[in-house]
């Protein structure tokens, strides 16, 4: 009997680890892997490259009609890049000067209605690890398997330096637990769709395991469900 494809989400703060998992799973499974972090840095990118100003209602559609994302699998990382308008953004979006307007970008109503239009649009045919803040609350709240991703506070910013330090070096390590806490504070206090954990949803702390170790917890989690074990 042929296992049937479902819908993976993974939920969490940033720098908890989400995209590095999603992509583990995703190809563990051969399912597609979808970074929706990366489509609200890349309208995030449109923004700040053509001075678009947030706060204005008219601005923002017109912004959001002129943007095309899109994603292409990357052959030497293995994982899918995204493209802006054609252009392959994956490195621009995660410089610091987007890293701090993203929360911000992201709590618009317009920009998370475009965004999660296209995620539901990308998930119909199942078979999808998608990762992001709201994935399981308000993208798939159907989703046979939601994760909520947890990791203490001074492992995510070591995360997020190490990331971040080949990209923009001279950043700090105080620079970086700045940013991690106004997006957490920004994250979870949006008026659309904030950052929670979905009832439903198994909850993993990876402060302590190794990349294997966090795999194969929730790869035995996927199977069960795929398996109807």
């Amino acid at each position: 009997m042929k296992d049937k494809k479902i819908i993976i989400t993974i939920d969490g703060y940033s720098s908890c680890g989400k995209s590095t998992l999603a992509l583990q799973l995703a190809q563990s499974l051969n399912y597609i892997f979808i970074d929706s972090g990366a489509m609200y840095r890349a309208i995030t990118l449109y923004f700040l490259q053509h001075n678009m100003d947030s706060h204005k209602s008219e601005d923002i559609t017109r912004a959001l009609n002129q943007i095309h994302l899109s994603f292409l699998k990357n052959p030497d990382s293995k994982k899918s890049d995204i493209l802006l308008n054609g252009e392959n953004v994956e490195k621009l979006i995660r410089e610091m000067k987007v890293s701090e307007q993203v929360s911000q970008v992201a709590s618009i109503a317009e920009v998370r209605a475009f965004a999660v239009s296209q995620q539901k649009e990308m998930g119909l045919q199942k078979g999808v690890v998608m990762e992001g803040r709201d994935i399981g609350t308000t993208v798939f709240p159907n989703a046979e398997l939601k994760i909520f991703l947890l990791a203490d506070m001074h492992t995510r910013i070591l995360r997020r330096y190490d990331e971040l330090k080949k990209i923009t070096p001279g950043i700090s390590i105080d620079e970086v637990r700045k940013n991690i806490e106004h997006r957490d504070y920004l994250d979870s206090h949006r008026e659309i769709s904030p950052l929670r954990k979905a009832d439903d949803a198994k909850i993993l702390d990876n402060t302590h395991l190794t990349l294997e170790e966090e795999l194969d917890i929730v790869l035995a989690w996927a199977n069960k469900i795929i398996r109807d074990e």
